[in-house]
């Protein structure tokens, strides 16, 4: 008898393919999309509105002659994912509501709602590949990079953990996208040439001021210069490690009142639009932000001082391990790739486990470190553990 799987068909080439792959490869296929949102005078209408991704995704089901349901999870997505975003930009933290939906939404009420209907599995078209290994007698369940260097999404899945990932199915993450199109263009797919979606997970193209603005009200702050003398203090870099991964903080005193701003809670550490003040040799960047005192700290140019840290520190209920078998014990170093965004490339880290969390030294300055998004790390192509950033 075939297994079933649930395919999450978001209206897009790749969710396309992986439900078509899977038709091929003998499984019993259900498509389901996902709603996320309804306020829709926060989404771009003209740039991914929901409606018409849901049409697609039916289109292809059709096409398929697979089952296509709908299933509405508003509620839920704004308890678990929009007001956590609110709490955290109030706070001065910036999240990563994608890493966030795929662990409270994808993987948690999308797969309980895909076993209600019997299925054996859940698919998304995420570039991103999964191994099992035996140890002990039990399985172990490996969460790998995809195969395209340009494309891979293990990042934004570092916070699944094993019982997730032995449901989850992933069969694009051998393949390039351009390979993905091919495929698709084959099938005679309708998504075959659909350009990538960018914006809020299952939400569409948002302008992120105007959502945040629905809850955190404007407030007119000071926008403060720190000088590159003003920001590097002696003996920074041979500091301890509790040190090199503390925060940098600023008063107003450290440097000189530039502009203005609409609320220190809109902005974010390494941005580098939306600050509007010219005149100055080299471009602005957020280096740090005091949402009680409601002052943006900034620095010219992206090698500041101030943009550029050494470590991060992830609060021990921050920590998350993929690999629960491999979790570091108290005392314990160990040696990482590590990546603090989508997309950076990989770089070394030396990990200090202590009773209160992770202290994690780079070998290289890193630019932009900020609070509230995930770090993740990776033994090779493998994604190991990843936690909150402090």
């Amino acid at each position: 008898m075939a297994k079933r799987v649930v395919v999450g068909m978001s209206g897009g080439v790749d969710s396309s393919v992986t439900a078509y792959l899977l038709q091929q490869q003998g499984y019993e296929v259900i498509g389901m999309f996902m709603r996320n949102w309804h306020d829709e005078s926060v989404t771009l209408h003209d740039e991914c509105p929901w409606v018409e991704d849901s049409n697609d995704a039916l289109i292809v089901a059709e096409k398929l002659g697979i089952p296509f349901r709908v299933i509405d999870f508003s509620k839920e997505y704004k308890d678990r994912i929009v007001d956590y975003m609110f709490r955290e930009y109030e706070q001065g933290r910036t999240p990563n509501p994608d890493v966030l939906c795929n662990r409270e939404i994808k993987f948690d009420l999308f797969l309980k709602a895909a076993e209600k209907l019997g299925a054996d599995f859940v698919a998304t078209g995420h570039y991103c590949r999964k191994a099992v290994i035996e140890k002990d007698g039990q399985p172990i369940y490996r969460l790998l990079a995809g195969k395209d260097p340009n494309k891979d999404q293990s990042y934004f899945l570092c916070q699944l953990t094993q019982a997730q990932l032995a449901k989850a199915l992933f069969p694009i993450g051998e393949l390039l996208k351009s390979e993905v199109r091919d495929i698709a263009r084959k099938a005679d797919l309708i998504t075959a040439e659909k350009k990538d979606s960018q914006g809020l997970c299952f939400i569409g193209k948002v302008r992120l001021p105007d959502f945040l603005q629905q809850q955190l009200q404007p407030k007119k702050g000071k926008v403060v210069e720190i000088t590159e003398e003003a920001a590097m203090y002696e003996g920074y870099l041979q500091g301890e490690i509790d040190q090199l991964t503390t925060p940098f903080t600023y008063t107003p005193t450290d440097g000189e009142v530039i502009g203005e701003h609409q609320g220190a809670h809109f902005y974010t550490i390494g941005q580098r639009k939306g600050l509007a003040i010219g005149g100055k040799p080299l471009p602005l960047f957020v280096i740090a932000t005091d949402v009680e005192e409601n002052i943006i700290y900034v620095g010219q140019g992206n090698t500041h001082p101030g943009l550029n840290r050494k470590g991060l520190f992830v609060s021990h209920i921050d920590e998350h391990w993929v690999r629960m078998d491999v979790k570091m014990q108290v005392g314990e170093e160990r040696r990482y790739l590590t990546r603090i965004r989508y997309r950076q490339p990989l770089s070394y880290a030396t990990f200090y486990q202590r009773e209160n969390g992770l202290y994690i030294i780079f070998d290289e300055l890193q630019q932009g470190i900020t609070p509230g998004q995930f770090v993740a790390w990776y033994e090779g192509e493998e994604l190991i553990g990843s936690g909150v950033i402090a």
